[in-house]
């Protein structure tokens, strides 16, 4: 019994060290799992804001809710890329408010190279927390362009020059530059505004713009935030469909475009109103329009040029003036779209080429399509006794003496002037007309006595 225990003894010291070293890893593995499981951390996001082409309400909308992204997002950062010839001074000043109230720190930047920020872009740039700009654009010429095409009052060239200073100062930029781009209209590239404190850095790509940033604390609307940007990941957010649409149509090319076919559409109704549905769509052009006009530095003299060409065509409709009306209106037309716009402002001007095919298109309209619609509409109805009497024709339905017959391919109502019933199938000859009744005859059938 003795020996029978005494080899047992080192099998259950054996069995207790296992239990031991099972239960050493088990624990190993739990404080490790932990570990092992957790995910690699997410890269930071940046989000991107693109504000090219005209400053307008839509792209101020768009700014707006995309800032508001950011924060419910979670990004670290939100660069705006400007590339702008600049746009309404309201639009300008809402996207500068959103900025500034911001809690998540903004970098605006002008880029790619050959973008600039002019005008109200110029505004947007002073005013960010972080301004950069890529080699090769610019920034300036941000004095006040009214819908004359000339500069605006002193009173508002004065507010924004004190709006544009406020701005600099802020953010410790050259506040003189500033307000010598709204009073003198100054220009600076990329490289001169480095040099003359107007941004702060320079950055060829968006990229090397998150590493040049490096670490460093930026203002916002909730106050400093520390930033380190290197590596993040940026994400674009695009405008919806139709903040896309609509704004593509703040374009001084569709805005000429819809304000030409508008009027041709409101003349046409007037000419034949019989044609609802042409004069409804250029009623909307032409709304549209005006709606474009009022973000586009418009000048006076191009608006009276286009509204010229359209009374001269209408005369050229109600008289016959040699052609003389229809080449005052193309003369007016191509005049009135080159001087559509102020030639100071960047880009807003026409396409020659578009002036040039609606010059054609207008003219052979009015000319070769409303003309004949004129005439015809005015033309009286050839129905009269020179057209029917004298005319054979066929009874249809037996004049008793009244009846029907069939004259020139036309129903009439017809009276036998010969008294008597006439049968049907009796070749007639009209003789005279009361009314819309006409008078008829039988052909006489050839006399057989006569015939041999």
């Amino acid at each position: 019994m003795l020996g029978s225990h005494a080899k047992r003894q080192p099998l259950h010291s054996r069995g207790v060290r296992r239990v031991a070293l099972v239960g050493l890893l088990l624990g190993l593995c739990v404080i490790a799992t932990p570990h092992a499981l957790a995910a690699p951390p997410e890269p930071k996001t940046v989000t991107e804001i693109d504000l090219t082409g005209a400053i307008d309400p839509l792209l101020a909308r768009y700014a707006d809710h995309a800032l508001d992204r950011a924060k419910e997002s979670g990004a670290a950062a939100v660069i705006v890329r400007l590339d702008t010839p600049g746009g309404l001074d309201s639009s300008m000043r809402s996207i500068v408010k959103a900025i500034l109230r911001s809690p998540v720190p903004v970098i605006c930047w002008v880029g790619p190279s050959g973008a600039r920020a002019a005008s109200a872009g110029t505004f947007i740039l002073v005013g960010c927390p972080v301004a950069a700009m890529a080699p090769g654009t610019n920034a300036g010429a941000a004095h006040p362009v009214g819908i004359t095409g000339g500069v605006m009052s002193e009173k508002v060239t004065n507010d924004a020059s004190a709006y544009i200073r406020s701005l600099a100062e802020r953010w410790g930029r050259n506040a003189d530059w500033a307000e010598k781009a709204v009073r003198s209209s100054v220009s600076a590239s990329a490289n001169e505004a480095l040099r003359l404190h107007v941004v702060d850095l320079l950055a060829p790509t968006r990229t090397a713009l998150l590493r040049a940033l490096g670490e460093r604390v930026v203002r916002t609307g909730n106050g400093e935030v520390s930033v380190d940007l290197a590596g993040a990941r940026i994400r674009h957010v695009h405008p919806t469909i139709a903040e896309s649409l609509l704004h593509a149509v703040i374009d001084p090319n569709f805005a000429f475009l819809f304000f030409i076919l508008g009027i041709v559409g409101i003349v046409s109704v007037i000419v034949h109103p019989g044609v609802h549905v042409l004069g409804v769509v250029g009623l909307v052009l032409f709304v549209v329009s005006l709606i474009a006009f009022g973000m586009l530095p418009v000048t006076i003299a191009g608006l009276v040029l286009l509204a010229a060409s359209d009374v001269f065509f209408f005369v050229g409709l109600k008289i016959h003036g040699r052609g003389l009306p229809e080449v005052a209106a193309v003369t007016c037309l191509i005049l009135g779209g080159l001087f559509l716009f102020n030639p100071s402002v960047p880009n807003a001007r026409v396409s020659r080429l578009l002036i040039a095919a609606v010059a054609i298109a207008v003219t052979a309209f009015f000319i070769f399509v409303l003309r004949k619609v004129l005439q015809a509409r005015f033309t009286p109805v050839r129905t009269s006794s020179q057209t029917v009497v004298g005319s054979e024709g066929v009874v249809v339905r037996s004049l008793e003496p009244d009846g029907v017959v069939r004259v020139r391919g036309e129903t009439w109502t017809a009276r036998s002037s010969a008294g008597g019933a006439v049968p049907e199938g009796t070749r007639i000859r009209v003789v005279g007309m009361t009314g819309l009744t006409v008078e008829v005859v039988p052909e006489r059938a050839p006399d057989q006595s006569e015939v041999g």
